[in-house]
């Protein structure tokens, strides 16, 4: 069996790939990987250094928009997991492009490169963004799609596209929307590893807003294993909810990371609001358990204590990042 991973190189797709090297997901034990990843500055092939050396993974730098490339690489390959993606919102407010590029466009070359060599399964991993925001309660699979973001209305573009190929050509395709990731290899310019660096270094914290949007908090490790019982088993055309369980403000995430690193409330800048900041993000995952049996295994006290400490031991890995960022402007 062959497995083909796009964006194998960034968070989400890189812990992936080492779970899946390791051992894992017992279905895909024997199972050949190849990565394809333009690392961009989001992407890096020291997130694979754990597994670098096994025969089975094999590494391709190149575009998701490349269609020679991806036609070559989808022939003999049986499953296809896609996290390549434009994924930061701030990124997307600044400009957007890119994110219509890469997501939808790179989404489409993608499918379409399943479909000419007749690949048994196609994974598209998107978000619960795209379904917009909510007060109360927790979108299900069938929620109408509400994207406030250049971000989110990118991914949401995408979906409609992986469906398409499904209703149109009949292309086994499953798209899962997960909530907020956090775990380690986690590029330093997201919440969670932005906040646990700055304030290891003893710098301030920016807090947008009152502090009082809402976030679902799922584990990586938890994702990832979500995402391989869709690709064993799945259902062709269908989507699935991955969430945490785990709803905190962004104030009270930001006490546990203060409290985790021994600062106070002087490491906090209040900043203005982000621009059409959703408020509140909630996903149910009732068809995913029922289905295939999901529940997420990592107790979020523990995986935010493990996290803080990786980022304590692995400065070599996240200080070149933050200074490359600061040198671009970003």
């Amino acid at each position: 069996m062959r497995i083909l991973v796009t964006g194998g190189a960034g968070f989400i797709g890189s812990n992936y790939v080492r779970k899946l090297i390791g051992g894992a997901y017992p279905a895909y034990a024997e199972a050949e990987v190849v990565v394809l990843d333009k690392l961009t500055y989001a992407g890096n092939e020291e997130n694979l250094a754990p597994v670098a050396g096994d025969p089975r993974l094999s590494f391709v730098r190149g575009d998701i928009c490349d269609a020679e490339l991806v036609g070559k690489l989808m022939t003999g390959t049986d499953v296809v997991v896609h996290f390549a993606a434009e994924s930061h919102v701030d990124r997307s407010i600044l400009g957007s492009a890119d994110f219509v590029l890469t997501n939808v466009l790179g989404t489409q070359t993608l499918l379409q490169g399943a479909l000419d060599a007749g690949v048994g399964k196609f994974v598209h991993v998107s978000t619960d963004e795209v379904y917009g925001t909510i007060e109360s309660g927790s979108w299900t699979e069938d929620h109408i799609l509400e994207p406030n973001s250049p971000y989110s209305a990118a991914k949401a573009g995408s979906d409609l596209i992986a469906r398409s190929y499904h209703r149109t050509h009949g292309l086994p395709v499953c798209v899962t929307r997960c909530s907020n990731n956090y775990g380690p290899y986690h590029f330093p310019e997201k919440v969670i590893p932005l906040f646990v660096t700055n304030l290891l270094d003893g710098k301030q914290v920016p807090l947008y807003g009152d502090g009082l949007n809402v976030r679902d908090w799922l584990h990586v490790d938890d994702h990832c294993r979500g995402i391989a019982l869709v690709a064993e088993s799945g259902r062709a055309g269908e989507i699935y909810n991955i969430g945490g369980g785990t709803e905190l403000t962004n104030r009270e995430l930001t006490e546990k990371l203060l409290a985790a690193t021994g600062r106070d409330w002087s490491s906090v800048r209040p900043v203005e609001d982000r621009k059409g900041h959703d408020r509140r993000y909630s996903v149910d995952i009732t068809k995913i358990s029922t289905e295939l049996g999901y529940t997420p295994q990592v107790p979020f006290e523990q995986g935010l204590a493990e996290v803080v400490q990786w980022y304590r031991d692995n400065r070599a890995w996240w200080e070149p990042l933050k200074q490359r960022a600061a040198l671009a402007g970003s």
